[in-house]
């Protein structure tokens, strides 16, 4: 099974974006990283696709995780590295 592709949506001084990218980085694992406030029509599509204006919004595959407190609970859970192999 192939690793599904991460997303993070981030901004510009944002600690919990900073820590997510973090935390996929000690896990070896690469990114798609898209700042909003460097294009203003990334920010509409991220509130498109998961109703919310915070960054970070993240997203393995087609899941949307949500934002840095969310992963890192799945990551707390146990789940993160299942659903970051493709195992979900």
């Amino acid at each position: 099974m192939s690793t599904p592709e991460v997303t993070i949506y981030t901004g510009n001084r944002c600690a919990y974006c900073s820590a997510a990218k973090k935390m996929l980085d000690s896990k070896g694992i690469s990114y798609n990283e898209i700042n909003i406030h460097e294009d203003a029509s990334k920010a509409e599509e991220m509130v498109e696709r998961t109703n919310r204006r915070t960054v970070p919004q993240i997203f393995i595959g087609d899941i949307h995780v949500g934002g840095f407190d969310d992963m890192a609970e799945l990551n707390t859970e146990g789940k993160l590295d299942d659903m970051l192999k493709g195992n979900d």
